[in-house]
């Protein structure tokens, strides 16, 4: 066995991590050549063809001597020989881009689109690293489409699994060979790329669709969405198609209409037939001093529309009733409940129970706020309804209005915004919502407690195999006010 010196030519020293001279043992150049294969894995593929002969490109030198004038690989070696590897060149240094892709393939396996297909069915994903205007004109169906920016950052998300097969693609093969390398490094143990990319895919009949993306101004505001894997654009889209109908246009409904407004809600119903009053802005935010006089649904749409272009403001001028409940409640799939009477808030729960709606419950007085959703219908677990837990409304003595008690201005605020983070969370499905639970509110000792709230077994309305008795419309048993 001899040591001999290997001279590696520029084009190949990305496989050797720069060196340009590697030392190896061998009796004959073949022996040589596939020591030198197996120290540095890519090389020896550049050099000699699956067949073991010296690819065409290649010129391989024994001291002066070109190898293929001697013995050829069979040309025996001796201590202290030079062999010299020279690949046909076009002239230039090369690009580092180059040389790192040609040491990336070593390592990452290509397979086709009809395989990538098979491996897909066998339970792999695909993962759709192109940016989303190339998304937009068709992606393979069922693929995760993460971009290629912050792949790293969703990746582990999106595939948990480290010994789960991927399959990256992008547009014509090349991109996806980068990604699958950067994912390899995370921990990933089996990554491979998708040869000739999105391009091959469709021209071979892979099946493929057209998603619907956010276009440009979407993806910009609503960018720091985009970057949580728990929204994302399909979560995004998802608020887009969502409808949400507040009860109020008051100190509840402003700031929940103003941040699902701004989350890009894509509907948003209010119901108020009350005008803009001066007091009223103390708290309601929707609305300013230059529409005193005007209704509040209709100075709630005008601010909300200029925050939010793309919302549509649906406006119910009128006072809720179990004559017009149902019919305004129709097709909304969250309520916010932001009304400051009992008959209205009886009326809510009881059409929220019949239509299987969540409710979403806020109140405040004076310093003291409560968060709540009320739906019976939840599937991980039932929850109570308000009758559950208020079977009748109080004596009108014992209930106060805000008109009359006062209620601190910012209140309405902090517990306004709660019931939006609970909307958020039942439309997009995260998380674990109020139901079953009350959270209470002291701004004054600056304090939250959590309340379990247990459902009625007999609850006429909401317990199981409960026929609906019907709408009840109370008396009015506190003054109309603008909390």
């Amino acid at each position: 066995m001899s040591t001999v010196t290997v001279r590696i030519p520029t084009p190949l020293r990305s496989f050797t991590d720069g060196a340009d001279e590697i030392r190896v043992e061998g009796t004959t150049v073949d022996d040589v050549l596939k020591a030198l294969g197996t120290a540095h894995a890519g090389l020896l593929e550049r050099v000699m063809s699956p067949r073991g002969e010296l690819r065409n490109f290649v010129n391989v030198y024994l001291g002066s001597d070109n190898v293929r004038s001697l013995d050829g690989l069979a040309t025996p070696v001796a201590d202290n020989d030079v062999v010299s590897i020279v690949p046909a060149v076009a002239g230039g240094a090369g690009k580092a881009k180059d040389r790192r892709l040609a040491k990336i393939k070593s390592s990452i396996p290509e397979i086709t689109p009809v395989q990538a297909v098979e491996l897909q069915h066998e339970g792999a994903a695909v993962l759709d690293v192109r940016e989303a205007d190339e998304i937009s004109q068709g992606s393979p169906v069922g693929a995760y489409r993460l971009g290629r920016a912050y792949l790293e950052l969703r990746i582990e998300d999106t595939v948990p699994d480290m010994d789960r097969t991927i399959l990256v693609m992008c547009s014509g093969g090349v991109r996806s060979l980068f990604a699958a390398d950067a994912i390899k490094q995370l921990g990933y143990r089996d990554v491979r790329s998708v040869i000739g990319g999105f391009s091959r895919w469709k021209n071979d009949g892979q099946p493929f669709e057209v998603p619907r993306v956010l276009d440009a101004d979407a993806r910009e505001r609503y960018s720091r969405h985009l970057l949580m894997p728990e929204i994302g654009e399909a979560g995004q889209l998802k608020l887009i198609d969502s409808k949400v109908l507040l009860l109020g246009a008051g100190g509840l409904g402003s700031p929940a209409a103003f941040y699902l407004a701004a989350a890009g809600v894509g509907t948003l119903g209010l119901v108020d037939d009350d005008i803009v009053d001066r007091s009223n802005l103390q708290r309601q935010i929707l609305h300013t001093d230059a529409r005193i006089g005007t209704p509040k649904v209709a100075s709630a749409r005008a601010t909300l529309e200029a925050l939010n272009p793309a919302v549509k403001v649906i406006e119910h001028q009128t006072r809720l009733d179990s004559s017009n409940v149902e019919e305004i409640f129709s097709g909304f799939d969250v309520i916010v409940d932001g009304s400051d009477n009992f008959p209205t808030r009886y009326l809510v729960n009881d059409a929220c129970v019949k239509l299987g709606i969540p409710n979403v419950h806020g109140a405040v007085y004076r310093f003291e706020g409560q968060i709540s959703v009320f739906w019976p219908a939840y599937e991980k677990r039932r929850g109570p309804c308000y009758r559950c837990l208020y079977p009748e409304p109080p004596p009108a003595e014992m209930a106060p209005s805000c008109a009359e008690a006062g209620v601190l201005g910012i209140l309405p605020g902090v517990v306004g915004l709660l019931e939006a983070v609970e909307a958020i969370k039942i439309l997009l499905g995260i998380g674990e919502p109020l139901v079953g639970k009350m959270l209470y509110y002291d701004a004054l000792r600056a304090h939250f407690t959590e309340l379990k709230l247990e459902p009625d077994p007999e609850c006429p309305y909401c317990s199981e195999g409960a026929q609906f008795p019907g709408y009840v419309d109370y008396e009015e048993l506190c003054a109309v006010s603008n909390a």
